[in-house]
């Protein structure tokens, strides 16, 4: 039996909530890490290293998540997984030398990705009850709720606050928050002759090539956040505080871009959007490489973020939509997005070392063009868009307060 429509209403803003409370939780640990290299005693090189056991932990820990829902339900499964989460952001504050910390991301790592597959399932759900695209909108309240952390820890960090301090409280006002939005989330339970998911399994060919756009997109979000303000600096002689607004301001673009999207999607569809972004995103890399003057550079990297803003959420949904088993799905979208997000960074820098910046970009312009080419593999999300709900699927409970 499907859940009436204003439940429905409901659970979707529930939903978007628990993205906000994801997001915070990384804005909030991102404006730490200086504190946390410090405390630890480690190098540049060294905390580097660490930061990769984040990414580590979540490809490894993501493929349980759709084993944890099915043996929990949808609700009961998320609200553990998201406290595990945000319980998580203190680890890291209390790792004393590089094995602790590389121990305490690979947690903090792990938590993050099991709850990311969890919530965007139950977004997807919500989007196929509701008929419509609302996956952007739930990307841009995660990209709210992380300026909304990084805004705290940065008051934080300049009234000179112990991160253990810091982390301790965020991670209560956050747990206790995430765990009262979860009662009106979608309870969908598993059928009784449904078998459970594997405990690992690899992605269907499905979400490989989803991923494969989704790493396109990731790819140029992180050399953009990472990059942008050493652009602006090094090639462009820009001031540090203009060179830092580039960053915040690509931050910005996306959030409203993804906040904004979903009538986008309504209007034109998946595909057609992917594949303007990807032109926009193009245009963009194009002004960066070419731009002799700051202020083009940061128009060219707005251009950037805007048009990759919606991508990664319209992946989730294509995914979700495309197979029998959205958690395995989604999973393996993750996994490959994840991992770009994790090699950009270092593959910008390897290039810039071996060339120019000029030409990190000149990669990252490149790949933005995948996401015009190859766009169509996104075509399940709108084949989902609009279906009415299939009573033959796994029950939903309504919400109990």
């Amino acid at each position: 039996m499907s859940p009436a429509r204003e439940e429905v209403r409901r659970a979707r803003y529930a939903v978007a909530a628990v993205f906000a409370v994801h997001g915070s939780v990384t804005g909030s640990f991102a404006t730490r890490v200086p504190w946390i290299r410090e405390h630890a005693g480690l190098s540049a090189g060294q905390l580097g290293f660490a930061l990769a056991f984040t990414a580590f932990g979540a490809a490894c820990a993501m493929p349980l998540a759709g084993r944890v829902t099915h043996r929990f339900g949808s609700r009961a499964a998320l609200r553990g997984l998201l406290a595990m989460w945000t319980l998580a952001l203190v680890l890291p504050s209390l790792a004393p030398n590089l094995v602790t910390l590389c121990l305490a991301l690979f947690a903090y790592g792990a938590s993050s990705g099991m709850a990311d597959v969890a919530m965007n399932a139950l977004g997807v759900e919500v989007e196929r009850l509701l008929g419509k695209s609302v996956m952007s909108g739930l990307h841009g309240m995660w990209s709210a709720g992380a300026l909304t952390g990084s805004a705290a820890g940065t008051l934080a960090a300049h009234l000179g606050a112990d991160a253990r301090v810091h982390f301790a409280l965020a991670s209560a006002v956050l747990t206790v928050l995430g765990c009262t939005v979860c009662a009106w989330v979608l309870d969908v339970q598993p059928a009784e002759d449904e078998e459970p998911p594997p405990r690992f399994a690899l992605p269907p060919r499905s979400a490989l090539l989803i991923g494969a756009v989704g790493f396109c997109a990731v790819f140029a979000e992180g050399a953009t956040l990472d990059w942008s303000a050493v652009f602006l600096k090094d090639r462009l002689d820009s001031s540090a505080g203009l060179a830092a607004s580039a960053t915040t301001g690509s931050m910005l673009t996306m959030a409203v871009a993804r906040i904004a999207g979903d009538a986008v999607v309504n209007r034109f569809g998946a595909v057609r959007t992917v594949r303007a972004g990807g032109v926009l995103a193009v245009l963009g890399g194009l002004l960066i490489v070419l731009a002799r003057h700051p202020a083009a550079a940061m128009t060219g990297f707005a251009l950037m973020g805007l048009g990759i803003a919606v991508v990664v959420p319209l992946c989730f949904a294509a995914a979700g939509h495309a197979g029998p088993n959205p958690s395995q799905a989604i999973a393996g979208v993750a996994t490959v997005t994840y991992t770009s997000g994790l090699i950009a960074p270092s593959l910008i820098g390897g290039v810039a070392q071996a060339t120019s910046l000029m030409v990190s970009f000149c990669v990252v312009t490149a790949l933005a063009c995948g996401l015009a080419l190859f766009a169509g593999v996104l075509r399940a999300a709108e084949r989902g868009e609009g279906a009415e709900a299939d009573p033959r699927s796994s029950a939903v409970s309504g919400p109990h307060p």
